[in-house]
C-alpha cells in the first residue's frame, strides 16, 4: 500500500515521499495516524544534532493519535477502528533493567520515532504492546499531547510531590508547562521560572506563578516566599547551566531536584549544596505504562486546556515549514501535523 511519509534528509530538509507500508507482521499493529505533535528531540534531529544516530533517510516522529487500521498474526484485545495512541519504547526483555522490571529504561532501549521508523507517515506499523487504546470520544488532536503529557507524570511522580509542597520547575516550554500542571493538579504550589516572555505570558493566563531570572533572583525569591524554607521539589527541565545553577540554590533542605532536561553537554553541579542540605538529585527519563494511564486520566479530567497548548495545527505537505517557524520563532507551546483529513 503506497501512503505518503515525511523523510528526514539530513542539513534541516523534510521531504514528503510517497512510500509503500507493508501489512503488520506477527506482533505489531498497523496504524492510520491522525496527528503527531513536534516535540524538541524531533527538532534536535532537523537541526543535525543526532545524524550519527538517526541517519539522512528516516521517518522521525513519536507525540501521536491514531486509528487502527490492521493487526498482525497473534495480536489480542486489539482490532481495527480503535482510537489509540503509541508509547514509543521497544525493550529487549532481557537486560538487567528489563528483568527488575525497568523496561523503559532498558539498557538496549530502542525509541520508536527516533532509533526506528516513527509517525510523521499516514500508515504506520508498530509492536503491539506499545499501544494504549483510547475512549472513542477523545479528540485525537488533543489524544497526540498524551505522549509528552505522560513525561510530565512520570516526573512528578518520580519528584513524589505532595499536597501542599512548593514546587520550582525551571524552564517553561512544552515539558515543563505540562509537569507544573500535573504538579499543580497534586495540589502543589508551583512557580515556574522562564526568560521567554510568551511563555511567561501564557503561564499567567493559566494561573501559575512566574517569574523571569532575567529580572530578579529566583533562588532568593523563592527563599523570600517560602519563609527562608526554598523549594521542597526542584524540576530542572531548562537544559541549561544557568538552570543547573538554579535548581541547587533554590533548593529547601532535603528537597528534591528532578532532572528532566537532556543536556548537550556536561554541566557543571554544585555538589556542596547536596552536601550541606542533604538534597536528593533524581534522574527521570520517559515514561512507564502507568504514566500513559495517568495522563489519559488527566486530559479527561481538563488539567490541560488543549485548545490553547496546541499552538497551529498543519498539514503533512506543510511539515518542512512547520519546523521551520519553530526553530526561527520558538514561542509556540505545541505544533502538530495533521497526517490526513480522512482519519477522524
Amino acid at each position: 500500500m503506497t501512503t505518503q511519509a515525511a523523510v528526514y534528509r539530513g542539513n534541516k530538509t523534510f521531504t514528503v515521499e510517497h512510500v509503500t507500508t507493508p501489512p503488520p507482521a506477527k506482533g505489531e499493529v498497523q496504524i492510520d495516524v491522525a496527528y503527531c505533535g513536534i516535540c524538541g528531540t524531533d527538532l534536535h534531529i532537523y537541526l543535525g544534532h543526532m545524524d550519527g544516530r538517526v541517519g539522512l533517510e528516516r521517518t522521525i516522529g513519536h507525540e501521536m493519535s491514531g486509528v487502527i487500521a490492521a493487526v498482525g498474526g497473534g495480536v489480542t484485545g486489539l482490532k481495527p477502528g480503535q482510537h489509540i495512541v503509541v508509547r514509543p519504547l521497544d525493550h529487549c526483555g532481557d537486560c538487567p533493567a528489563c528483568r527488575a522490571g525497568h523496561e523503559h529504561i532498558c539498557h538496549k532501549l530502542k525509541f520508536i520515532g527516533i532509533d526506528s521508523t516513527g509517525a510523521f507517515q499516514q500508515k504506520w506499523n508498530v509492536p503491539a504492546h506499545t499501544i494504549h487504546v483510547l475512549p472513542d470520544d477523545l479528540d485525537l488532536s488533543h489524544a497526540a499531547l498524551i505522549e509528552p503529557l505522560a513525561v510530565a507524570c512520570h516526573d512528578v511522580s518520580r519528584g513524589k510531590v505532595q499536597t501542599g509542597e512548593d514546587i520550582l520547575v525551571i524552564g517553561g516550554g512544552p515539558i515543563g508547562m505540562l509537569v507544573a500542571m500535573v504538579a499543580r493538579d497534586a495540589g502543589a504550589n508551583v512557580t515556574i521560572s522562564e526568560i521567554n516572555e510568551n511563555r511567561l505570558k501564557y503561564a499567567r493566563g493559566i494561573g501559575f506563578n512566574v517569574m523571569n531570572p532575567k529580572e530578579l533572583d529566583v533562588a532568593k525569591a523563592i527563599h523570600d516566599a517560602t519563609g527562608g524554607k526554598g523549594a521542597d521539589v526542584v524540576f530542572e527541565v531548562s537544559g541549561t547551566q544557568p538552570g543547573v545553577d538554579l535548581m541547587t540554590a533554590a533548593a529547601a533542605t532535603r528537597g528534591r531536584i528532578v532532572m528532566v532536561a537532556i543536556h548537550a553537554s556536561k554541566p557543571t553541579i554544585d555538589m556542596f549544596q547536596f552536601f550541606w542540605r542533604e538534597l536528593d538529585l533524581i534522574g527521570a527519563r520517559v515514561y512507564r505504562p502507568e504514566d500513559y494511564d495517568a495522563a489519559m486520566a488527566l486530559l479527561a479530567k481538563g488539567v490541560v486546556d488543549c485548545d490553547s497548548f496546541i499552538t497551529d495545527i498543519q498539514g503533512l505537505d506543510d511539515i518542512q515549514a512547520a519546523f521551520e517557524t519553530l526553530t526561527q520563532n520558538p514561542n509556540a507551546m505545541k505544533s502538530m501535523i495533521r497526517m490526513s483529513e480522512d482519519v477522524k
